[in-house]
């Protein structure tokens, strides 16, 4: 449960982004408030089917990666510590993504993720 004031503060959903525009949303909040867990079902998800986004679109990370590079570019409103966590999950992620285009022979995508892994080297 969200608070609606919530909201206000971190903006909405971003429409821009084709999917994982929840991922996004739960980052920007991660980044200003506390959350908790309730340890209890209160809800039934249904997964799976043909029509989910998640099957419609190849390398989902390669959407979270945009989040995630949009949280850095305000990086200078966020904690030192949530940013090496930012940092590390974008390298995480990149690292996937760069092994899922060496397997599939995307040469495009090699170079790309190879450069934004190497920029994390440099530094």
């Amino acid at each position: 449960m969200i608070h609606k004031s919530i909201f206000d503060d971190v903006g909405l959903f971003d429409e821009s982004l084709e999917v994982c525009e929840d991922y996004d949303l739960w980052l920007r909040i991660l980044l200003r408030h506390k959350i908790a867990l309730i340890d209890k079902k209160l809800i039934k998800k249904y997964a799976g089917h043909e029509e989910q986004l998640s099957f419609k679109y190849w390398g989902m990370d390669r959407f979270r990666v945009l989040s995630l590079e949009k949280l850095l570019q305000m990086s200078k409103n966020i904690a030192n510590e949530k940013v090496q966590v930012i940092e590390k999950e974008l390298q995480n992620k990149y690292e996937i993504l760069l092994k899922g285009a060496i397997k599939h022979q995307r040469e495009e995508d090699i170079k790309i993720y190879e450069v934004k892994l190497l920029s994390f080297r440099l530094f």
